[in-house]
């Protein structure tokens, strides 16, 4: 029985749909993933540096590493704020990088893949049914 499911699994990885709608499931994890980076500095980023205005003026007249560690301490949640809005922009340029470069990793093909056959088991009720399989 396992053999059946990697025949049929091989078979699926040549078939010229599948393959499309597997691009299409990573151009929509990429669209999340910018998304999320993009509410993330919409959210997150205003408010913080609006609590970070009176360090900047500081910043301004007189920037030294000590008063950037006095903002970050003083400050923790527009600082920790920030810092997930800079990482997470980092990391998703970073994997995107690496896509364009070396191609979409083994393990993540996998990934899509199950997550794909899952969209096609679960059918019409699929948050993402409409977007992966919009030629069915």
């Amino acid at each position: 029985m396992v053999e059946s499911d990697s025949s049929q699994d091989n078979s699926l990885r040549y078939d010229p749909a599948f393959r499309q709608e597997l691009e299409r499931l990573h151009r929509l994890t990429v669209y999340g993933r910018w998304g999320t980076v993009c509410l993330l500095w919409l959210l997150l980023a205003p408010p913080s540096l609006w609590a970070l205005r009176s360090e900047f003026a500081l910043w301004i007249d007189y920037f030294t590493w000590t008063a950037v560690r006095y903002a970050i301490a003083y400050n923790p949640i527009p600082a920790f704020c920030l810092s997930l809005c800079i990482g997470m922009t980092v990391a998703v340029l970073l994997w995107q990088s690496r896509n364009i470069l070396w191609g979409i990793s083994d393990r993540q093909t996998k990934r899509l893949e199950r997550q794909l056959l899952q969209i096609r088991q679960q059918g019409p009720s699929h948050p993402l049914w409409r977007w992966v399989m919009n030629n069915r």
